[in-house]
């Protein structure tokens, strides 16, 4: 991962952190429930782009580099991978 990537999804996850500890206080504060919903769906939005500029990042370079490699264990493995993910996410 790029440097400039890296700095990218720090920012975007402290971000996210600070909305979670927003919901927080409002769940403190017996905020209105649909206000909290509101805002709990605003962070699984922020952290759905995160995962996939993560993503993103990973098939441009772990799986090209997997694709071009002579070991087809090793292609497969990281194709493994990356349906793994789907597969628990399709499970919630």
């Amino acid at each position: 991962m790029d440097e400039q990537t890296r700095q990218d999804l720090k920012q975007r996850l402290a971000s996210a952190a600070g909305h979670i500890k927003g919901i927080e206080r409002m769940v403190d504060q017996d905020a209105y429930c649909i206000d909290i919903i509101r805002q709990i769906r605003a962070v699984q939005a922020a952290l759905d782009k995160i995962s996939t500029r993560i993503l993103d990042n990973h098939l441009h370079t772990c799986v090209i580099s997997a694709i071009r490699d002579d070991d087809p264990q090793q292609r497969e493995a990281v194709l493994r991978e990356i349906t793994s993910v789907f597969e628990m996410a399709h499970k919630r």
